[in-house]
C-alpha cells in the first residue's frame, strides 16, 4: 500500500482532523477496517436511539432533535440561527446560517440535511455540496460585502480573515437593532475601515473567543510566514535534499504553503485528493497548477496537522526510497504559542530527532487577546456574547471582566 497513514473522513468526503494512525505494516486489515466500521455503526446508534438488533439489521438511524440549542447560537427578534445544525429541526427557525466550512461548526448536516434553508458565503455553499452532499436546493450561498433582505432582517457577510469562505455575519433588524456574529474569525485594523461596521453601531457583539487569554499576545499572521520562509532558506541552503512539510486542516493554513511555494519557488506541492479537490473549489487563481499527486516527485508536501510527529515524519521520509535526506516541517497553530518565546520568532525551539526537525509556530487563524480587545474597544458593542470556552461560569465571568474593563477604557 502505498499509504504511510490511515485518513480519516467525514460522512461524505471530508477528511476530519481527529488524527491519524501508523500500523507497522503501512496499510490497515480488512479486520480492522470492519471493526472500525462496527464500532462506529454502535456509536452512531446508539446514539439515535437504536437497539443491537435494529442495527444488525441495517436499520439507518433517522436525524432527530438529541439536545436543545444554545442560546448563544440563536439571534433574538429574528428566525435565524447559526453553527447550529447538529441540533436537527430548531423551533422557530427558518433560517441557517454557517459562518465557515469547519466540522465543529458544521456538523450536523450532511446529504440528509431537510430543516431549512442554509446561508453561508459561496466558497463555503460548494464545500457543502461536494464534501457532505448537502442538497443544493438547501444552500443559499452569499457574496461578501452585499446586502440581502432574509426575513425582514438586512444581512451582510464580511470576511472573517479565518479560513477560506470564512464570514461575519453582520444583521440590522427592522426594529434598527443590529447584531454581529464573528463565526470563528481573526481581527484584523482593516475590518475597522468596513463600511458597515462604521456606518452602525453593533448592538450585541457574538465574539469567538478562543483565545481570550492575556497570555496569548502571538504575533501576526505575516510574521509567523516570513519566519517560515526564512527558515525553510536557510535549510535549504544547508541540506538542498530536504522534505519541508506543512501541517494543515483539511481546509485552513493555506496561506503558509503558498508563502513557501511561491517565495522560494518550490513546485509542485503535494496533497492527497480529498485537499486537492477542497482546494479546487475556492477558485482562486494562484492555486493553478501548483499541486501534485505524486508524493515523491515535490519538494513540499501539506499532511494533516495530527500526523506531524518525528516518529510519523521518520517513517513517511523511509517511504520516499531516499529521495530526500531530512524533514523540516512546520506546525501552524496558535497553540504552539509560548509567552517566553512572545514575538521573538526567531528564538523558537524545534524538536529534532535524527533527520526530523518540527517547528510549531504560533500562526493563527483565530484573534489574539490584543487583537480581539482593539476590536471590541473599535466596535463599542453594548453586549458580549462569548462563543468559546462558555461551559463553566468562572470561565464566562473573568471573560465578562476583560469586555468591561475594555469597554470602560
Amino acid at each position: 500500500m502505498d499509504y504511510l497513514y490511515k485518513r480519516i473522513y467525514c460522512k461524505c468526503g471530508g477528511l476530519k482532523n481527529r488524527g491519524l494512525q501508523i500500523h507497522p505494516n503501512l496499510g490497515i486489515s480488512m479486520e480492522t477496517r470492519k471493526r472500525k466500521k462496527s464500532e462506529n455503526e454502535k456509536e452512531q446508534g446508539a446514539f439515535f436511539g437504536l437497539n443491537q438488533k435494529e442495527i444488525e439489521k441495517g436499520k439507518k438511524p433517522a436525524i432527530v432533535q438529541s439536545r436543545s440549542c444554545p442560546f448563544y447560537k440563536k439571534i433574538p427578534g429574528t428566525p435565524f440561527t447559526v453553527d447550529a445544525f447538529r441540533y436537527g429541526a430548531i423551533e422557530g427557525c427558518s433560517a441557517y446560517f454557517l459562518s465557515h466550512f469547519h466540522s465543529d461548526h458544521y456538523g450536523g448536516l450532511g446529504k440528509r440535511w431537510c430543516h431549512g434553508p442554509i446561508y453561508c458565503t459561496s466558497i463555503t455553499a460548494r464545500l457543502l455540496n461536494i464534501c457532505l452532499s448537502v442538497n443544493k436546493r438547501y444552500i443559499c450561498a452569499l457574496e461578501l460585502d452585499k446586502e440581502y433582505e432574509v426575513g425582514g432582517v438586512k444581512v451582510m457577510l464580511i470576511e472573517a480573515n479565518h479560513c477560506p469562505g470564512a464570514a461575519l455575519i453582520h444583521l440590522r433588524l427592522r426594529d434598527g437593532r443590529t447584531y454581529l456574529h464573528t463565526g470563528d474569525f481573526r481581527a484584523s485594523k482593516s475590518m475597522q475601515s468596513h463600511p458597515i461596521l462604521l456606518s452602525y453601531h453593533v448592538n450585541v457583539l457574538y465574539l469567538d473567543t478562543t483565545y481570550c487569554n492575556p497570555k496569548y499576545r502571538f504575533p501576526s499572521k505575516e510574521e509567523v510566514i516570513d519566519f517560515v520562509v526564512r527558515t525553510t532558506r536557510k535549510y535549504l541552503q544547508k541540506q538542498p535534499k530536504t522534505l519541508i512539510v506543512v501541517g494543515a486542516y483539511s481546509i485552513g493554513k493555506e496561506r503558509v504553503y503558498l508563502a513557501i511555494s511561491q517565495s522560494l519557488q518550490i513546485l509542485p506541492i503535494y496533497t492527497d485528493a480529498s485537499r486537492r479537490k477542497i482546494l479546487e473549489s475556492f477558485g482562486w487563481s494562484e492555486l493553478s497548477g501548483r499541486f501534485s499527486n505524486s508524493r515523491h516527485s515535490s519538494p513540499l508536501h501539506v499532511l494533516p496537522l495530527s500526523f506531524l510527529s518525528l516518529e510519523n515524519l521518520n517513517k513517511y521520509l523511509q517511504t520516499l526510497n531516499q529521495r530526500f535526506n531530512a524533514v523540516l516541517a512546520f506546525r501552524p497553530t496558535g497553540w504552539t504559542f509560548s509567552e517566553a518565546t512572545g514575538s521573538k520568532l526567531d528564538m523558537i525551539k524545534p524538536t529534532s530527532r535524527g533527520s526530523v526537525t518540527i517547528f510549531g509556530v504560533p500562526y493563527s487563524e483565530h484573534s489574539s487577546f490584543n487583537e480581539l480587545r482593539d476590536f471590541v474597544k473599535f466596535l463599542r458593542p453594548e453586549k458580549i456574547i462569548p462563543t468559546v470556552n462558555v461551559s463553566s461560569s468562572g470561565s464566562r465571568d473573568k471573560m465578562q471582566a476583560l469586555f468591561n474593563n475594555w469597554l470602560n477604557s
